[in-house]
């Protein structure tokens, strides 16, 4: 990940429901969610949810697949990933002990 598209994708998390849709999706992987059950769990017209889902999309960080009528969005865990991976790369100056705390929280399932 670049630059660029870590800015893209970071501004797209940087609102609240976009926050809160991104979160859902990867509470709900792999089966992920139609995008009217989205907008019902978040208490937000369908309208508005789909152009929080569009920025989420081309942020790489939200994919879609159309099933039948309804289309099904998914957290994008590898775009997660290549944030994650941009954000904490060059985590204290290679010294792991001061990335251990991180790591640990990051392999850590609740």
């Amino acid at each position: 990940m670049d630059d660029s598209s870590a800015l893209v994708a970071l501004a797209a998390l940087a609102q609240q429901k976009r926050l809160d849709v991104f979160r859902l999706l990867v509470h709900h992987e792999p089966a992920g969610l139609a995008a009217g059950e989205i907008a019902r769990q978040l208490h937000a017209p369908q309208n508005t949810m789909s152009a929080h889902l569009s920025t989420l999309s081309r942020a790489g960080l939200v994919r879609s697949e159309r099933h039948g009528r309804s289309i099904i969005y998914r957290a994008d865990l590898d775009g997660l990933g290549a944030l994650t991976v941009f954000l904490v790369k060059d985590c204290c100056a290679g010294n792991a002990q001061l990335c251990a705390p991180l790591l640990v929280e990051l392999t850590r399932c609740n």
